[in-house]
């Protein structure tokens, strides 16, 4: 358990879907000082792998946005229900974040096979314009 777990806690239990805070906020929720690379408002990004906080509050399914860095202030604003570990309501099963978002971004013809090239006749052209010697696959 992270120092800063308290903070998803704080988050998790929220009924509003804006929650504007100062940095001095989460220094009390989670009884740790902020790291001095907090400074910078890279830190504040939405990159998972950006640092253990940043993982808190999007596991906790919010986002950081409107980071005043001279205020020292924030807003985390709800993007999904928490679902990583968390089992939705009604006793479904827990699923991956990822499960769905990509929904509707692709289609696939029926009678399509995913498992041959799309292009067969690639390497006969990339021969043709470079020369067989050229290339690297």
């Amino acid at each position: 358990m992270s120092k800063y777990a308290a903070l998803g806690d704080y988050l998790k239990h929220q009924r509003r879907d804006v929650v504007p805070m100062k940095f001095a906020d989460i220094e009390k929720i989670t009884g740790a000082k902020l790291p001095a690379s907090s400074r910078y408002r890279a830190w504040w990004s939405n990159n998972d792998f950006n640092s253990v906080l940043t993982k808190v509050w999007l596991e906790a399914g919010f986002k950081s946005e409107q980071v005043d860095m001279r205020g020292r202030t924030l807003v985390f604003r709800r993007v999904r229900k928490a679902a990583i570990g968390v089992a939705p309501a009604g006793g479904e099963k827990p699923f991956h974040p990822l499960y769905g978002y990509m929904n509707g971004l692709a289609r696939i013809m029926p009678g399509t096979d995913l498992t041959q090239p799309a292009d067969p006749e690639w390497a006969d052209r990339l021969d043709a314009q470079y020369g067989p010697e050229k290339r690297k696959d």
